[in-house]
């Protein structure tokens, strides 16, 4: 498992972001919405994040559609 910033993951009926990913230690925050943002923060060493995380899924972000994608990588023809 590799983690990272930003990356959300459920456990239960709450949300776990990673807010702030660090050689030793994970800063967290724990919400029952992640569209709403609001929880409560806290600060742990790696090896405590990793066994609260445990039967934890993470969520996958969804990707944009291509059209959208597209729209911004081609430049336009005059």
């Amino acid at each position: 498992m590799k983690l990272e910033q930003g990356q959300i993951w459920k456990k239960g009926d709450e949300y776990i972001r990673i807010v702030e990913w660090a050689r030793l230690s994970i800063e967290y925050k724990v919400m029952k919405d992640p569209a709403t943002k609001e929880g409560t923060l806290h600060r742990v060493s790696k090896k405590e994040f990793c066994r609260l995380l445990k039967g934890a899924v993470l969520l996958v972000p969804e990707k944009l559609p291509d059209s959208e994608v597209n729209l911004e990588a081609s430049p336009e023809i005059e």
